[in-house]
């Protein structure tokens, strides 16, 4: 950040590895130098619990943090957005509703995007636009496939914090088919008896004719028969308010078992839940699978994850699972998803399948690829316009090639 040129960095740490708190002392060091800065999370849920866990951090420090989501209106909001736009708010914590149009901070020295494999391309490029020369910091527990790419390939240089808190234990992944449902909900009865709190995540809210897949209300409604009122239910089309409510009867142990969906996926922090079951994983991504692991394993106790799976299973899917089931290694499940489903369109804004390389390929040219890497970087150090006789050609084939937006995007992460 000290540097005089822009840092795009990605910082990758495994779930309760510490990430946040590096975050905020990077946004103290932001405004140490006379700037604003920005947090922004995936859900409502998540921003709210940053403000709740760095709101004492900050105080002592005599910084002054502000929240902006979605659920923000009237009057509420027009006092948020004058201090953010005045400078009194010093760090803004919120969801996407940080770019939207009427956001004018008064000076964006660093932008932290947090779960940034839930945000597009685009949301991220107007975050980083709300200021001058922002710097952007990326966290995640898994780098999805494109930023793999990137970190790799481009130019978002890495840091890695490679150890987890004292304390926290490996959590036991297995596989068990779906046609064993009956037996699981057997398996959860003592456990929820002894004041086990469980997640149960399902990949849909409703019933879907195009995919047989588990809805989360028509689930929450079997396990209800078994549990009665120690089951809560969450899912992504709730009111935030209602979002909010149950979880914290999940927190405060009201209910026990939690059947969600990927809503859970980010962020959400109960370190005394130690079981999640999750239904038809074999329809999930290797990124989405481990973030939903992540959930538990955050405290002392051993925890369990169950990936329930339809057979028969495919090979892919099979490997994916036993990834899965074999390692905790964000780095190394990334590099497999990598592997798995393609890298993204290194210049664009797809997020995963095949690169459209015309002649190269990420794995079997690697040696190549890395030197056009270390090239293009002594090109932007050295003609950072695009001035020389070099860098007008290059401006010629981004035109030709159609990527004159290739900066930009690279600039986003």
């Amino acid at each position: 950040m000290a540097a005089p040129s822009r840092m795009l960095r990605l910082l990758q740490g495994d779930v309760g590895s510490g990430k946040t708190v590096v975050a905020a002392l990077a946004m103290i060091n932001a405004i140490d130098g006379g700037a604003q800065a920005a947090l922004m999370a995936p859900t409502e849920i998540l921003v709210r619990q940053h403000a709740e866990n760095l709101a004492p951090l900050l105080a002592a420090c005599g910084v002054k943090i502000a929240v902006l989501t979605g659920r923000d209106k009237g009057k509420l909001r027009e006092s948020v957005l004058k201090e953010i736009a005045d400078g009194t708010a010093q760090i803004v914590l919120g969801t996407h509703a940080l770019f939207q149009d009427g956001v004018e901070f008064k000076d964006l020295g660093l932008a932290v995007i947090d779960e940034q494999h839930r945000f597009g391309v685009h949301q991220r490029l107007q975050l980083s636009n709300k200021g001058r020369g922002t710097d952007v910091l990326v966290m995640t527990a898994t780098p999805i496939p494109r930023t793999l790419a990137l970190t790799a390939y481009g130019d978002m240089e890495v840091s890695r914090i490679l150890g987890k808190p004292p304390g926290r234990k490996p959590i036991d992944t297995r596989l068990i088919s779906q046609e064993k449902f009956d037996e699981m909900v057997e398996r959860l009865k003592p456990q929820i008896a002894a004041d086990v709190k469980v997640y149960w995540v399902c990949p849909l809210v409703e019933e879907s004719e195009l995919l047989d897949l588990a809805a989360a209300s028509e689930r929450f409604d079997i396990l209800q028969q078994h549990f009665g009122d120690k089951v809560g239910l969450i899912h992504g089309r709730m009111k935030p308010q209602d979002k909010d409510d149950v979880m914290q009867k999940f927190i405060n142990g009201n209910t026990r078992l939690l059947v969600a969906t990927t809503v859970i996926e980010v962020g959400v922090d109960v370190p005394d839940a130690t079981i999640m079951v999750i239904e038809h994983a074999e329809r999930f991504g290797l990124a989405q699978l481990h973030q939903l692991r992540g959930r538990v394993g955050r405290g002392e106790k051993p925890s369990f994850c169950f990936l329930m799976y339809a057979p028969p299973l495919g090979k892919t899917a099979r490997e994916r699972l036993e990834t899965l089931r074999k390692t905790e290694d964000g780095f190394l499940i990334a590099e497999k998803d990598l592997t798995l489903r393609g890298s993204g369109e290194i210049l664009g804004t797809r997020q995963s399948g095949l690169a459209s390389f015309r002649l190269a390929d990420l794995s079997a040219h690697s040696d190549l690829l890395l030197t056009a890497r270390d090239d293009s970087k002594l090109i932007l150090d050295r003609d950072p316009e695009l001035q020389s006789p070099r860098g007008e050609a290059l401006r010629t084939l981004l035109y030709l090639f159609e990527r004159d937006q290739a900066i930009s995007y690279l600039r986003s992460g």
